[in-house]
């Protein structure tokens, strides 16, 4: 049911202090008071002028101090109450003087002009020291203070002379230390000159030519003391010193094996013309794997074939070495396809290698202690070829094969040695060609097996 309303004269004969209060509780527990200060006979638009209470403002929660905060705050405490007891303890005359002076100096304040706002720059602003910083920096400098005092008076007369003691052994022992690292720098910087000077190699002279001049179609008798030097002095210093020597035995070199090649050429149509670097070999060697760590050869070398100084063909090869000249030919290291091929023929068409092995050239040039016939010749270059030959029977061949001396070798070669006198007389080049002609059948049947296998 909605509630009555009341006339007029009701709700004028009710009093006005019978208005209703609010009964409500709050969350404090307490009645609301809102309308307890106003009077009954007020009206509403006083009610209406009266602020309802404000709530009160709650108060951050204060964190824990620790023992030197605390010690902080009872140190400026201690300050504050002395500063009191000495505002206290003046007279009444000196109370107005201060008094008055701080009147003056409101005055001259409030005369003064305002001051000047300085605008924030970039950056974080400078940390100012703090009253309560300040005062705890100065008690822990002053407990710093009396802690050395108290260290140095304790010390008593028999204490002193061991810490003297200590202090100089520690000094003795730094100026060690300082002498010792000056002597070391100094040997760095000895070292570092001695790797910074040059030293200087002087150049000997040429040997004389006593009479005889350089040609082409022989070697000098000044590049074989050359290579006798080189074998005594093998070392970069000493062939630094003789680069001299070296480049002019080597131009002679070059020269003698340039016109050689032109007549291999017309004995061995099959023999093409190369470049020099192609026939010739260095003098340098390589001691990456070799107990001789020598660094040259104390030889000049050249070879020909079909594809210069390297290749799968047999070839001729001429070797310039004081007191060691030879000539040879033939194939030498054959890769396992190659020598299985030359294996091949030998068993398949023996009487080609056996033909070659008794030409009486053949025969009188490379195997002069053979008889003349076939078992004592091949005897004869199985033992030329024995240094890596093998011990038993090749796989796929019988053990009693006629030609089974052949068939265990790996090289097939030949060669002959010759003085120091052949290659520096007039006619040396004709000399040589009398050896590589005897060959040149031999070489021939070698690298056709070779080109039939490669094709």
């Amino acid at each position: 049911m909605p509630p009555k309303k009341r006339s007029a004269a009701e709700a004028a004969s009710t009093p006005h202090a019978s208005r209703r209060r609010s009964g409500r509780i709050g969350s404090s527990g307490k009645k609301s008071t809102y309308f307890e200060n106003v009077d009954d006979g007020e009206d509403t638009d006083e009610l209406s002028k009266v602020a309802p209470p404000r709530k009160a403002a709650k108060t951050k929660a204060t964190p824990k101090r620790g023992k030197k905060e605390e010690i902080r705050v009872e140190l400026l405490d201690e300050d504050e109450k002395s500063e009191s007891e000495s505002d206290s303890g003046d007279d009444g005359d000196g109370y107005v003087e201060d008094k008055e002076e701080s009147e003056d100096e409101s005055e001259g304040e409030e005369s003064s002009p305002p001051p000047v706002v300085q605008k924030r720059g970039r950056g974080r602003p400078p940390k100012t020291p703090t009253p309560v910083k300040a005062a705890a920096a100065k008690a822990a400098s002053a407990k710093k203070a009396s802690a050395k005092a108290r260290v140095s008076g304790a010390g008593t007369s028999k204490g002193r002379p061991k810490a003297q003691s200590k202090a100089k052994a520690k000094h003795q022992a730094k100026a060690k230390s300082e002498e010792s690292d000056a002597e070391e720098d100094d040997d760095d910087d000895d070292d570092d000159e001695e790797d910074n000077m040059i030293t200087f190699i002087p150049a000997l002279k040429l040997r004389d030519l006593d009479g005889v001049d350089y040609a082409d179609e022989r070697l000098h008798k000044n590049t074989f003391l050359f290579l006798k030097d080189l074998k005594a002095n093998n070392n970069r210093k000493w062939l630094k010193a003789n680069d001299k020597e070296y480049r002019r035995s080597l131009k002679d070199w070059e020269s003698f094996v340039e016109t050689l090649t032109e007549k291999i050429i017309e004995a061995d149509d099959t023999v093409p013309e190369l470049p020099i670097k192609d026939v010739i070999f260095r003098i340098y060697r390589d001691v990456r794997f070799s107990k001789n760590k020598t660094p040259y050869k104390a030889h000049y070398s050249a070879a020909w074939s079909r594809t210069g100084k390297k290749g799968p063909y047999a070839g001729y090869y001429v070797h310039a070495e004081p007191g060691h000249c030879m000539i040879g030919g033939g194939i030498w290291h054959p890769e396992a396809e190659s020598l299985a091929r030359l294996r091949a023929s030998i068993d398949e068409r023996p009487h080609r290698i056996r033909r070659v092995l008794m030409n009486p050239t053949f025969r009188k040039m490379f195997l002069p202690n053979a008889k003349a016939n076939e078992k004592s010749v091949i005897t004869a270059f199985a033992a030329k070829n024995k240094e890596y030959a093998l011990k038993t029977k090749p796989k796929g061949f019988h053990p009693e094969h006629r030609d089974i001396e052949l068939l265990k070798l790996r090289n097939y070669t030949i060669g002959t040695n010759i003085n120091d006198s052949d290659l520096t007389a007039e006619d040396a080049q004709d000399r040589i060609m009398r050896v590589v002609s005897a060959m040149v059948e031999f070489v021939s049947i070698a690298s056709s097996e070779v080109l039939t296998l490669l094709l």
